[in-house]
């Protein structure tokens, strides 16, 4: 009777346990095809044909699929008096650069604040926690006026240095850093390491999951930036400007403007793409403790 009795739980624990996970796998798809359908469409967009671009309500299919969309993109960039090229170089370098400087500039800062107790060391914590809260549009004014004061206006400086103080990459990093082990500083003290190889040497290489989630988020800041109000010199201007001027032509240059919005999203998807196993690691260990 026992026995009975315990193969009756153990098969009632069985059944949740399979009847649980097909649950959450449904869930999960189901997710995963509503996060998937902006991508989707925006795509079916793009290779559409004018007549099916403005039907009403919008479809989620294409009957007539045609490149036309992004031959006219093409030709209408090579068509400005800047080469199209130099487009590309900016916002290029203007992303690569700022993200290279963001990640650094928020790592070294972020390394004495997660593992060193100094004067008013957590009111200077406080104070990265409440940066959080002030979106970028309230911080344009304040910005414009301290680049147009170091005379960075109309330079690649006035997109770049604000990108290196961003308050996200210091508060990521130092929680990311903040879980590492403090016995792992300890050994490295006693073999003698000084600060500088310990940071490059032990904390970077372990907080990789972490930098690389920062990488995402900037260059996708980065890549998208249009900003034209620090930059007047049409040579030095972006590429999210340049397309977002080809495609203002209305209904004419519609299909040119669909085709431009997945042009601008494959850069960031691509970087996504490359790093999504750490970002995977990052979540999984976001909620691990010492």
């Amino acid at each position: 009777m026992a026995i009975r009795i315990f193969r009756m739980k153990a098969g009632n624990r069985v059944n949740r346990r399979v009847s649980g996970d097909i649950g959450v796998t449904l869930f999960l798809v189901i997710f995963a095809i509503i996060m998937v359908i902006p991508l989707y469409f925006a795509i079916i967009q793009s290779i559409k044909p004018m007549n099916e671009l403005y039907i009403f309500p919008p479809r989620l299919y294409v009957t007539s699929p045609t490149p036309d969309n992004y031959a006219d993109l093409f030709r209408l960039m090579s068509s400005s008096w800047v080469p199209f090229s130099r487009y590309v170089f900016n916002t290029v370098m203007i992303t690569a650069v700022g993200t290279f400087g963001h990640i650094i500039l928020a790592s070294m800062a972020a390394y004495p604040l997660a593992k060193y107790r100094f004067p008013f060391s957590q009111g200077f914590a406080k104070m990265v926690r409440f940066a959080l809260m002030f979106n970028a549009t309230v911080l344009t004014i304040p910005t414009y006026i301290i680049m147009a004061r170091l005379g960075w206006i109309d330079t690649y400086f006035s997109l770049i240095v604000p990108a290196f103080g961003s308050s996200l990459g210091l508060y990521l990093m130092q929680n990311f850093m903040a879980d590492l082990s403090d016995a792992l500083f300890d050994a490295a003290k006693i073999d003698g390491a000084r600060e500088g190889l310990i940071f490059w040497r032990i904390v970077m290489p372990n907080v990789k999951s972490g930098w690389l989630t920062l990488m995402i988020f900037s260059v996708q800041t980065l890549w998208n930036t249009n900003n034209s109000m620090y930059i007047y010199s049409e040579e030095l201007k972006t590429l999210p400007y340049a397309i977002s001027q080809i495609t203002s032509g209305g209904y004419a240059r519609a299909g040119a403007a669909a085709a431009a919005v997945v042009v601008m999203m494959l850069v960031p998807i691509i970087v996504f793409i490359i790093s999504q196993s750490n970002v995977i690691e990052t979540m999984s260990k976001s909620g691990i403790k010492e």
